[in-house]
């Protein structure tokens, strides 16, 4: 259960907590306060005040920002794509080889190359998606993408598939797998043996390279297109 953000922490309720915890987001940098359910929290807020050190630390080790710049790089999938801008050219961007041709006013480029990326991701799982179903032999009624911070795909008993449109940034043995998995949650709505074994099976790789992959490098792609 979350509760409002209070002087730029955001507080968590969770029943399984037994103390206050404080955490920074990897994906975000935000701060975060995670008490039981009954716990205070106005005095949490002040323990926290005097955990600035600890939090300025833990933010120095975050990401570095990525943004979207002129002459820049974009990983994108196992290439990389440099960003050619050229301001007097046409504002659509137009994919050549590996290099990204984007033209029209500077402000607004960083959006988009966004835009495009995410269009890119999703005609790229859906057609991914749409594989590993045949194989799986099963149905998807939808496909689409998001950015959320937490979870890199989601499967829904309707048959409705939702992942991270950064995936298009990650290597594809990542993508694809990410993709084995949610179809495989069409059969077992679990991570039971059976699931398991399915994803080895529609998985070209080892799905625990992926999540080994995701683990070292997952939150990185979250500040890829952020100015700071």
């Amino acid at each position: 259960m979350t509760g409002p953000v209070a002087g730029g922490v955001e507080v968590v309720r969770n029943a399984r907590a037994r103390r206050a915890k404080l955490s920074v987001d990897p994906a975000s940098g935000r701060v975060r306060l995670t008490l039981p359910l009954r716990a205070p929290v106005k005095p949490a807020l002040l323990w926290v005040e005097g955990q600035q050190a600890w939090i300025e630390a833990q933010r120095a080790r975050l990401p570095r920002p990525r943004p979207f710049v002129p002459g820049g790089a974009i990983a994108f999938g196992d290439l990389v794509l440099t960003i050619d801008w050229r301001e007097g050219g046409p504002r659509r961007i137009e994919r050549l080889g590996d290099v990204l041709r984007c033209g029209g006013p500077r402000d607004g480029l960083s959006r988009r190359i966004e835009t495009w990326l995410k269009r890119e991701a999703l005609r790229i799982l859906s057609e991914e998606t749409a594989e590993f179903a045949a194989r799986a032999g099963v149905g998807v009624t939808k496909v689409a993408v998001g950015d959320p911070r937490g979870r890199w795909g989601s499967c829904a008993s309707s048959g409705a598939i939702r992942y991270s449109w950064r995936l298009i940034l990650a290597p594809a043995f990542v993508r694809r797998s990410t993709v084995a998995h949610e179809v495989a949650h069409r059969v077992h709505m679990n991570h039971g043996p059976e699931f398991h074994a399915l994803v080895e099976r529609l998985d070209e790789s080892d799905p625990d390279r992926s999540r080994a992959w995701l683990r070292a490098n997952g939150a990185a792609l979250h500040w890829v297109g952020r100015e700071s």
